[in-house]
């Protein structure tokens, strides 16, 4: 598995320095946003063609590398589109436009190292069961702890999908701007995509601890860890405890990250009810 870690290395890397290029020219740093899901789909499928060109090994194809491969596009391709439609015309993050703020003229290396190396490096480790699933042990047919991924990367992929729709949807209409969303998934997890992203990288896990890579587990523990304590809860709400009246009722009533009913408060009312 060795030669393909490091394969997708130097992939990652080339990928992320031509992004950081480009993100010079529109100085715009969160396009690397965009690339995200995609860097995944573009990682495996470029293992899959050396693992089965013989340039790095000589296997033959597995029902669970097409299996894995074909979940993994689907779930990649909907989440760069969901991104990339949902900044177009919005110019630049506020999280990245902030730190260039900071760092003034410095900014244009800066981002380089803060922003493309870092996410280059993490996509590198957290891909890591994908690629035990190319390199690792190969089964003659899908056995129980395949189909329990599929199902933890369904019910992950659920909430991921059904959490995005139901906000864009919800921002969409003129009438709730500057209001909280609390129906839908959303009356049960502040945060339903963030919890349906961790479950996704869960399930993929085990696809990788099938293919003998049990070793992996650290990566879906690196993505739920970034999701619910770095970039993901801990860093929106900090935005939206300041800008959205009526979220200090909404946290008390419902759970921040795994779904849960929501709890009972009395004397508590929530306005027009997550954020727009």
């Amino acid at each position: 598995m060795l030669p393909l870690v490091v394969a997708a290395g130097l992939f990652l890397l080339t990928a992320m320095t031509l992004l950081w290029l480009l993100s010079l020219k529109l100085r715009d740093s969160s396009i690397v946003d965009v690339f995200w899901g995609f860097g995944f789909v573009a990682v495996y499928w470029v293992g899959f063609i050396l693992v089965h060109s013989g340039i790095i090994a000589s296997q033959p194809i597995s029902t669970r590398q097409l299996l894995v491969g074909l979940l993994l596009t689907i779930w990649g391709l909907r989440l760069t589109l969901h991104i990339l439609l949902r900044n177009w015309g919005h110019g630049e993050d506020f999280r990245y436009a902030l730190w260039r703020g900071k760092a003034g003229r410095t900014w244009w290396w800066r981002s380089y190292f803060k922003v493309f190396l870092l996410q280059g490096f993490i996509l590198w480790l957290v891909s890591w069961p994908l690629l035990a699933v190319l390199a690792g042990r190969i089964s003659p047919s899908l056995g129980l702890l395949d189909l329990l991924a599929v199902l933890v990367l369904g019910t992950g992929f659920f909430f991921e999908a059904v959490g995005d729709y139901q906000l864009r949807r919800f921002k969409k209409d003129p009438s709730k701007k500057g209001q909280l969303l609390t129906s839908g998934l959303w009356r049960y997890t502040r945060h339903p995509n963030y919890f349906g992203d961790a479950l996704v990288w869960w399930g993929f896990y085990l696809f990788g601890a099938a293919s003998g890579a049990w070793w992996t587990v650290f990566s879906p523990l690196i993505m739920t860890l970034l999701l619910r304590h770095v970039s993901g809860v801990a860093m929106l709400e900090r935005t939206l405890r300041e800008t959205k009246p009526g979220f200090a009722n909404y946290i008390a009533r419902t759970n921040a990250f795994f779904p849960g009913w929501p709890k009972d408060i009395k004397d508590t009312e929530i306005e027009n009810e997550v954020p727009a």
